[in-house]
């Protein structure tokens, strides 16, 4: 069962905008936007599997990626495409912006 996915119009910005304020889920969307799919276990940033599930699920809930079943996998890829089109230059802007250390 593949798990709900919002369609981006139905999003309002400032819920894409609370998804990316957080420093996980901001890498999380970094390493996506470097392409492709990512299996849900290759992120780990230090946190517990169920902490990053959350994550995860915030982002999808978000509209910022997709996520398909393989097999026992979960794989992920970031909605860029569609991102780009409804709220262009959004995701240049977040990416290109360092947090402080």
């Amino acid at each position: 069962m593949e798990p709900h996915e919002p369609d981006l119009t139905d999003i309002p910005v400032t819920i894409v905008l609370a998804a990316l304020a957080d420093d996980v889920r901001l890498q999380i969307v970094r390493a996506l936007a470097e392409g492709g799919e990512h299996a849900c276990g290759s992120f780990d940033f230090g946190i517990s599997k169920a902490t990053r599930s959350h994550h995860l699920k915030v982002l999808r809930e978000a509209g910022l990626t997709r996520t398909r079943a393989a097999g026992t996998s979960r794989l992920v890829r970031l909605r860029r495409d569609e991102l780009d089109r409804l709220y262009p230059g959004l995701l240049n802007a977040v990416l290109n912006t360092r947090t402080a250390a």
